[in-house]
């Protein structure tokens, strides 16, 4: 659970880190109306970490916790991003992603998010088509950058 605590430490006061940049803040938030996140990761110490800094810069959060019900929720409610843990109950991650690619002819954007070090399945990832790889664990203020690139 180092993975779990390291995020949670990064993230114990959302508020404290969107005041250090106040300006960018807003402008986040601004861009960030009305856009939805699916979430999709079994642990839920991550989850909610994700889901708190998120949704202070103004994004609506949905959370899934395997990949079936990831698959579920990203056909009923059409998100604009999906964040993505690898190894999950009930359906991997990589199968959640190469099944939202063959879904729709413009498919969602995906970030990967794992704890697994290989190469191999960062390279796998890409060749499924994720749009960001990112390996846990991680400071809040990379996946920030991310979710403002890709929804940017």
């Amino acid at each position: 659970m180092a993975v779990s605590r390291k995020i949670r430490k990064q993230t114990k006061d959302p508020a404290a880190a969107a005041d250090t940049a106040p300006s960018t803040a807003n402008a986040s938030a601004t861009a960030a109306a009305g856009r939805r996140i699916l979430l999709v990761d079994d642990d839920t110490e991550i989850v909610e970490s994700m889901k708190t800094v998120l949704e202070s810069r103004g994004y609506e959060i949905l959370v899934a916790r395997d990949g079936n019900q990831g698959l579920v929720m990203a056909e009923k409610e059409s998100p604009d991003l999906v964040v993505l843990d690898m190894m999950m109950p009930k359906r991997s991650g990589f199968l959640v992603l190469e099944k939202l690619r063959r879904s729709s002819p413009n498919p969602v954007r995906v970030i990967m998010i794992t704890a697994n070090e290989g190469s191999r399945h960062k390279a796998y990832a890409e060749m499924l088509g994720v749009d960001d790889y990112i390996r846990k664990p991680f400071a809040m203020d990379r996946l920030l950058s991310s979710v403002d690139r890709l929804l940017g």
